[in-house]
Formats: structure tokens, C-alpha cells, sequence
């Protein structure tokens, strides 16, 4: 595929030249492995007692004619399979677990019995709807499930370098190719939750095949090309849709075909179906030099980030759809913000990283990483959160009012529609890949997570580079510099980036203070590097007060607290009931302190400060003259990411502001 004028993308650091040995994050890493993987696989096999049923591997086993008996679940639910197996290719990366992986293998020979002669790959179509394939593509996630199920292949293959489940996707996507296009006789429509286009660069990176790169491009070009694709479709269905979808859902935007994806300016319809899309749209545009496609990547990007995302990370306030709805709608309480949406933002903001390093961001990949994704799982491992709400009352959500019922107070042990606990896994499990990158001759630091990794910079010169930090709740973080073998000293940059809710930092080299001015969010230390270099980094780290933009109607008079990349919150268990009668002193202290006894055999830092409760008479439901009764309040802020570990209870991040 020829290209326009380059993009220039930093390679992705291979998985297992990052050791992360991390005081925060070897607890996540270890329960991923030790108890998240093992315990979604018995999910999966419906194997957990209470738990909701998944059937997705005996929907395989069905497909490969091993059982008997009819599909079971959602149209996508080989996608957790997929995403399962992908969490296992990443703990593979990094450490071999011989029995992971044959129980990994014998789910790979059952996906290839499941494979049609002509290279098809779906339960759902296969058990129960042999003959509708490719004609619900608006509804029923074909492509979707192929998508994942090349990411799993591609990192499965990377790890192990066994080529079975490769070869299996690549047969799929030699179909899928022999399918789709705009060539006479081909379907010239694509799916109605993107995935595949990310999943096709991916297979393309890892076979050389250009086709598929071709074929990726092809769904994002044809995206929204008017008249409808999925109008057309829902036409000749006679307006039968699998989900209820109408042609309003079309036109408003729903699935992102409204307008041709250069054309769209703002982020609307189901917030996953947005990040993935635009993760594969930052792909494209850095492998094909398609700058167009970048602007539109950017102009998406503002749109979220600036307009559409929660303080948490969160994104897509609409339980209606799963959706975005408009800008400055950031509801706290109705809130949706699905798991897998801050995931998503993820992915888009790594891609971004890789084609332009820019710590705008680096700060909502962080962000969205620390509050919402690590406070979408249990300190257990074996509970998870689906919405991520910024306020609480249980008497609603317990069916009091129905438009929250979407949203629980505590995190469930399993979903019936389970793409958020595999997706979790799946990051988690390959969190080495977004702490560096390697641009020409500098060093990119975007997260500051403890541990070694082994780095390519320019002329081959190869860097061990150490890092150690009690991060994300103190500031100073250190770097140690060891260039394997007998090689004297090698030049290259080093940029450390400096988040953007750091109002100062510093920095030493050797012992010694250095002034740098940061660029695009980095501070870039350029020097010919020995054996033992050592560069401290300290970021200043106050309790910060934030305030919403004033068209965010539901947060007006309040303020939430942030210390480093944390968010805070009250939680019933700390502050008793009636959160909604705090008010948080203007001008107040607020102490940060070592707390005991939130999580077993780990202490956080909390926030102290001495609030304001105010009451009102209840005699009456109205009274012009009820009397206002204000009493002393000391309270307790805990970061988000901890709320839930404590039983059912109230829990708010926005917090009334004045007095």
C-alpha cells in the first residue's frame, strides 16, 4: 500500500523487556495471574457457583461438534474466550506457565474444530443462525468477534510462537476479505461494533500481509459513505433488528456511521464502538501516512477528553446506548462510564503516544488507568464493576428509582453480558507495553511504575533503564541508567514526563540539580549516558481542589479532590449516611494521611479535613422557616479506585463547596 508523506510511530516495546516491579502495581499484576485468569476461565466454563452463566466454551465445543445442545448468551460471546486467551498470551510474555498454556492450547484446538472449511469463525451463526451470515452486520458483531479473536491469535503467537490460532485468524480474515470490499459482488458494508480494524493492523504487523492492512482501512473508509449501509440493511431485514435498533439510531449517530468518519467532530453514540474505532483509525493513519485520518484521530480526541470525560476517566454518560451524549453531560449519579470505554480511551491514547509524544495523552491514559479501570475490579480479583458511578445512594439503586438501576454498589461476582472482566485482564496482563517508548534516540517515559526494562535507541545501542518510585502516592521517582557489556557511554534523550496536575518538579542527575523546561509535557534530558547515571525526578504532589467547567450542570457549587493521579471520594463507611449535607470549607486544610485497614496488609493515603454538615427540619418536606442546623464534620477522602471493599454504602466525588 503506497503511503502519503510518513507518520513517524514509535515501535511498541516488546512485553518481555519490561520486568515491572512495582510496590502499587505488583499486587494487580500478581492477582491477574494468580487469581483473575484462573478464576474467569471456571467462569467461563461455568464453573462459579452464583456466578451468571457464560457457556462461551461450550458454545465452542458445540460449534466443533465435541457436545451437544444450542448457543447460549449474547451474539458476541466468543469474545470472551478471545479476551481470555489474550490475558494468557501477556502472562505467557512474561513468565512461562507450562499448565496455562496447555489448558491455552486445548482451547485453540477446540477454536480451530469450530472453524468452517472456508475459513468462518462464529458460535452464534454457526449453532443457531447457519443461515443468516453477513446479514445483521449492524447488530450482531461477526467482525467484532473476529477482531478480538485476532488480537488473542497475535499476541498468542508473539509469546509463544506457536502459529495455530495465527493461522486460524488468518484464514478468517482471508475470508472476511474475500467478503467485504467495494469490488463487484462483495458486501461493501462493515460491522456495527468496531474491533476488527485495530485487530487487522495488528495481523498485519505480525504476518507482513499487507491485504489485511488494506482490509482495515477499507472498514474505516466506508464507515458512514451515504446511503446507509445499515439503513439498506435494516430495509431488507423488513426492520427487523436484533437489539431493537431503528433507523434513528442510525441517523443520530449510535454507531458512528451518521458521517464519514474525516467528517465527525464530536464523539457521539456507544462510547466503546467510538475508542476502538479511533484506536484503529490512529493505526491506519500512522501505517498508511494518511495525516487526514491523524486530524480527525486529534479533533475526536479534544472532543473526549476536553468536553466528555469524567474527572475519573470515565467516558460515555448515557445508559441509554452505553453512549456519549452531549457535551458538558457528565451526570454523577446516572452515570454509565463502562469499564471497558476508560479501556478503549486507553488503547486510543497509547496510539496516540506512538505518533506523537504529547503528554495530553499520557495524563488520560494515566488517569483513566488508576481511578477507573483499577477501581473496575475487586481487591479479590473475582468482582467487577461494569459502571463506574461518581455518586451513590443504595436505596436507589436497590430499585427505589429505576433510572439507576443500571448502576450497583458493589461490584458483582460476574456478568451475563461479560466483556469488561476479560478486558480488564487483558490490560492489566500487557501493562508493561504503555510505560515506554522509543522514538529515534529518546526514551519516553509516559508511566512511572517501578521495575527494568530493556530498551533499543539509535545505532543499536541497548539500555537496561531502572526505575523506582512509591508511586501513585509520593512524588520522587529515580532512574538508574546500565548499558549492557563493556560499552563505554551511549548518547541519547531521556524524557520524563511531567503530568499535567504537577504545578512543579525537579530534577538531578548525578546528584545534580538540572533545569529543564518541559516540552509537550516532557522534560527532555539529552547527554551521552555512562554505567550508574541516576536521575531523580520529584513531582510536587498536593491535594488539589477541582472544579468543573460551569456547563457541567450537576457538579455547580462543588468540588472534587485530586492528589497526583487520584481522585478522591466519601464513602458511607468512613463519613456515616447523608453525604449529600456535606460541605467541604472553602479555604479548609486538607490533610493527606497513611490509612490502615482499607485493604488487607497495605496502608493508602487518605484525605482529612473538617467539614460542615447542614440540616434542615424534617418535619415538614417544605417550610419557609426551617431552620438551618450546622454541625462540625470530620471526614475522610479515600482515592476512587479503593471505594466498594468495604460493604454497601453512600459514595460521592463531588462534594458541595462554601461557607
Amino acid at each position: 500500500m503506497s503511503k502519503t508523506a510518513a507518520i513517524g510511530r514509535a515501535k511498541q516495546i516488546p512485553l518481555k523487556n519490561v520486568a515491572i516491579n512495582d510496590h502499587f502495581w505488583n499486587y494487580y499484576i500478581n492477582l491477574v495471574r494468580n487469581v483473575v485468569v484462573p478464576y474467569q476461565w471456571e467462569a467461563l466454563n461455568d464453573r462459579v457457583e452464583g456466578a451468571e452463566p457464560s457457556r462461551a466454551v461450550r458454545n465452542f465445543k458445540i460449534a466443533a461438534g465435541m457436545e451437544q445442545g444450542e448457543f447460549y448468551g449474547f451474539v458476541f460471546q466468543d469474545s470472551d474466550v478471545a479476551k481470555w486467551l489474550e490475558a494468557v498470551a501477556y502472562l505467557l510474555d512474561v513468565k512461562r506457565d507450562p499448565e496455562l498454556e496447555r489448558i491455552a492450547d486445548e482451547m485453540i484446538d477446540i477454536i480451530g474444530k469450530a472453524q468452517h472449511e472456508n475459513g468462518y469463525l462464529n458460535t452464534y451463526f454457526t449453532i443457531k443462525e447457519p443461515g443468516g451470515k453477513w446479514t445483521n452486520l449492524m447488530d450482531c458483531h461477526e467482525l467484532y468477534c473476529a477482531g478480538h479473536m485476532i488480537e488473542a491469535a497475535v499476541a498468542y503467537y508473539k509469546s509463544t510462537g506457536k502459529r495455530r490460532l495465527l493461522e486460524i485468524v488468518s484464514k478468517f480474515a482471508d475470508y472476511i476479505d474475500e467478503v467485504f470490499g467495494n469490488e463487484p459482488g462483495k458486501l461493501n458494508g462493515y460491522d456495527g461494533h468496531q474491533e476488527i480494524e485495530l485487530a487487522l493492523v495488528k495481523l498485519y504487523e505480525a504476518t507482513g500481509n499487507e491485504k489485511y492492512l488494506k482490509l482495515g482501512k477499507y472498514f474505516i473508509d466506508q464507515r458512514g459513505q451515504q446511503p446507509s449501509f445499515f439503513a439498506k440493511e435494516l430495509e431488507q431485514r423488513k426492520g427487523k433488528s436484533h437489539w431493537g435498533h431503528t433507523v434513528k439510531d442510525i441517523d443520530n449517530g449510535y454507531f458512528q456511521t451518521h458521517l464519514p468518519v474525516r467528517e465527525q467532530e464530536k464523539a457521539t453514540g456507544h462510547a466503546v464502538r467510538v475508542v476502538y474505532m479511533l484506536t484503529g483509525m490512529a493505526d491506519i493513519a500512522a501505517e498508511t501516512g494518511d495525516h487526514e485520518l491523524l486530524a480527525a484521530c486529534r479533533k475526536l480526541w479534544d472532543n473526549i477528553a476536553n468536553r466528555q470525560m469524567y474527572i475519573t476517566g470515565g467516558i460515555g454518560s448515557m445508559h441509554q446506548g452505553e453512549a456519549f451524549s452531549y457535551d458538558y453531560d457528565l451526570p454523577n449519579d446516572t452515570v454509565y462510564a463502562e469499564t471497558c470505554a476508560s479501556i478503549g480511551l486507553i488503547f486510543f491514547a497509547n496510539r496516540m503516544l506512538r505518533i506523537e509524544q504529547r503528554g495530553r495523552y499520557a495524563d488520560v491514559l494515566e488517569r483513566a488507568l488508576y481511578n477507573t479501570v483499577v477501581g473496575g475490579m475487586s481487591r479479590d480479583g473475582k468482582h467487577f464493576f461494569y459502571v463506574n458511578p461518581l455518586e451513590v445512594d443504595p436505596k436507589a439503586c436497590s430499585g427505589g428509582n429505576h433510572k439507576v438501576d443500571h448502576v450497583k454498589p458493589v461490584r458483582q461476582e460476574w456478568f451475563g453480558c461479560a466483556c469488561c472482566p476479560p478486558n480488564v485482564a487483558r490490560l492489566l496482563a500487557s501493562l508493561g507495553e504503555y510505560i515506554y517508548t522509543v522514538t529515534n534516540n529518546t526514551i519516553y517515559t509516559h508511566l512511572y511504575i517501578g521495575g527494568e526494562a530493556r530498551l533499543q535507541v539509535d545505532e543499536g545501542a541497548e539500555v537496561l533503564l531502572k526505575q523506582q518510585s512509591n508511586y501513585p502516592y509520593e512524588g520522587d521517582i529515580a532512574f538508574e541508567i546500565e548499558l549492557p557489556g563493556e560499552r563505554a557511554g551511549a548518547q541519547f534523550s531521556l524524557a520524563l514526563r511531567i503530568p499535567g496536575w504537577c504545578k512543579q518538579s525537579s530534577l538531578t542527575v548525578n546528584g545534580t540539580k538540572v533545569a529543564v523546561e518541559p516540552v509537550d509535557g516532557y522534560a527532555i534530558l539529552e547527554r551521552v549516558w555512562q554505567t550508574g547515571d541516576r536521575v531523580e525526578l520529584t513531582l510536587d504532589m498536593p491535594v488539589t481542589r477541582m472544579h468543573s467547567n460551569s456547563l457541567v450542570r450537576g457538579n455547580a457549587g462543588k468540588v472534587a479532590l485530586q492528589r497526583g493521579p487520584l481522585v478522591y471520594c466519601l464513602e458511607q463507611a468512613d463519613n456515616g449516611s447523608g453525604l449529600h449535607e456535606l460541605v467541604l470549607p472553602s479555604g479548609g486544610k486538607l490533610v493527606p494521611v497513611r490509612m490502615q485497614g482499607l485493604f488487607e496488609g497495605e496502608s493508602v493515603v487518605a484525605i482529612e479535613a473538617l467539614a460542615k454538615r447542614v440540616r434542615y427540619s424534617d418535619e415538614s418536606l417544605y417550610s419557609a422557616n426551617g431552620a438551618a442546623v450546622i454541625e462540625d464534620a470530620p471526614i475522610t477522602f479515600i482515592p476512587y479506585y479503593a471505594w466498594a471493599n468495604r460493604g454497601e454504602g453512600e459514595m460521592a466525588v463531588w462534594v458541595r463547596e462554601g461557607l
